[in-house]
């Protein structure tokens, strides 16, 4: 009895993305014997196809506005063939073979060193396609048995489920990675693509839109909505909108795309009204699904919604006690941050650690158009509709001194604050570094900051999250 009682508790990770890999390396921490189960490779789609390369391609976009800004700002260029002496503005060419072929040499190291993680907890892994065999057990197939595929199996006490989930294909629009693209098949593309048509005004569509315009391509975005990104803070997707008309991009309001075909030289996209839009590519981002069909999830005793996403409490637990679940396939926020922070909570809960269940509320998220869109807390909608009791304050980044410098022109802070005490609630930044300069404003809002608190904290004059602290300040009026 007492060799039981000593035994390491068993935990099997099924799905390396950032859910199952924070799950992998907190549950080695805790003294799990953790085995994980990756069928392409750790840091799962995340990594690899998604989240890394994306991220790299806007970095590269970004880097491309800089310099067709730069003029703007006094900086100026010379031809050594001109003759006159008079400056000129850079025609910037890029070079999108070299691009991809580094972002997806980044998005392999970061795999390799989160791999490396791994191994230095003692994690032990697997490769090959997983799947639940009841709630105790999962089932691993690989291709190292002698008549093609092996099976292995890993009998646990705790099992995590972290498979994500995949683009969403349409019958009448299939990707053929050569034309059509989903997100992860843009990577193959060896030159910026002359007309790209994208399906899709969502947070990937927005951002793959703002990213080849930038790039040099010309961009039609079909949105089936009023407004591009209609999920997301009504004034930040106003200033996102006018900002791609104003780059050249056409956006194609209340439009929904029926099909899209290949032609002899490019593709052909028709529109419910029968509108037929021409291009040379098109990228279709319409949603995903998740990644949890056929694994066995529904016959282990976890129940799925609807859509095939796993139910999940606010400790990432699902409907059966010993199983757990994180990342796009549940029925959280699809957010790599939000994957990680449920697979360690899974692993802290599980092994009766201190937890703290997750706040769906105060993650921060971003969206990396040009400028960046982050938002934290109650929204603004919410607000107005009596939901939660706030007061509200925008102030234009045009009126912060070091926008001023750094020429940007588009942009705003806004706080949402409780009506009374001044605790702040919320929050949206639409700026260049929108992502870095929420972070602040989540901190408030995890810690029930009042208004009065944030705005006696220094900021650094001249910087933008000047702006946050000025909101703030402004605030103590009304309240």
């Amino acid at each position: 009895m007492g060799n039981e009682f000593e035994r390491k508790q068993r935990i099997a990770v099924v799905g390396g993305g950032p859910g199952g890999y924070d799950a992998a390396i907190a549950g080695a921490q805790l003294g799990g014997d953790v085995t994980l189960v990756e069928q392409v490779g750790v840091g799962g789609s995340a990594v690899l196809t998604d989240v890394v390369p994306s991220k790299t391609l806007i970095a590269v976009a970004e880097a491309t506005n800089a310099i067709g800004e730069a003029a703007d700002l006094g900086v100026q260029f010379f031809s050594r063939s001109e003759t006159s002496g008079r400056p000129v503005r850079p025609e910037v060419a890029v070079n999108l073979s070299a691009v991809n072929k580094r972002l997806l040499g980044l998005a392999r190291q970061q795999s390799e060193d989160m791999r490396a993680s791994l191994i230095r907890a003692g994690v032990k892994i697997v490769h090959g396609h997983g799947r639940l065999d009841g709630p105790d057990s999962v089932i691993v197939s690989t291709s190292s048995g002698p008549d093609g595929t092996d099976f292995d199996q890993i009998d646990a006490d705790t099992i995590v489920v972290s498979v994500g989930a995949s683009p969403r294909i349409l019958p009448s629009a299939v990707p053929d990675g050569e034309r059509i693209f989903t997100w992860t098949q843009l990577y193959s593309l060896s030159a910026v693509p002359e007309h790209l048509i994208v399906v899709g005004s969502g947070v990937t569509g927005a951002e793959f839109a703002s990213a080849y315009t930038a790039l040099g391509s010309k961009v039609t975005l079909i949105s089936s909505r009023d407004q591009v990104l209609p999920g997301e803070d009504a004034d930040a997707a106003a200033v996102i909108e006018n900002v791609f008309k104003r780059n050249g991009m056409t956006v194609l309001s209340k439009s929904r795309a029926d099909s899209v075909e290949r032609t002899a030289d490019g593709v052909v996209a028709t529109l419910s009204d029968g509108t037929k839009v021409e291009g040379t590519h098109c990228l279709m981002a319409v949603g995903s699904v998740p990644n949890t069909k056929g694994i066995g999830l529904e016959e282990a005793g976890v129940q799925l919604a609807d859509s095939g996403h796993i139910r999940v409490n606010r400790v990432a637990r699902t409907s059966a006690p010993n199983i757990y679940a994180a990342g796009d396939c549940t029925t959280f926020l699809p957010l790599a941050s939000v994957a990680s922070m449920q697979g360690r909570t899974a692993m802290f809960h599980a092994m009766g650690d201190a937890v703290n269940p997750t706040e769906l509320r105060n993650v921060a998220s971003n969206i990396f158009t040009q400028p960046q869109i982050a938002t934290v807390g109650w929204t603004q909608r919410q607000i107005e509709e009596g939901i939660a009791q706030g007061d509200i304050y925008k102030l234009p980044l045009s009126s912060n001194p070091r926008a001023k410098m750094m020429g940007i022109k588009d942009g705003f802070v806004k706080l949402f604050a409780r009506t009374g005490s001044g605790t702040v609630i919320g929050g949206v930044v639409v700026a260049p570094n929108a992502s870095e300069l929420i972070f602040p404003i989540a901190l408030a809002v995890e810690h029930r900051l009042t208004v009065d608190q944030v705005s006696r904290a220094f900021t650094v004059y001249p910087s933008l999250s000047g702006s946050i602290s000025d909101a703030a300040r402004a605030m103590h009026i009304v309240l």
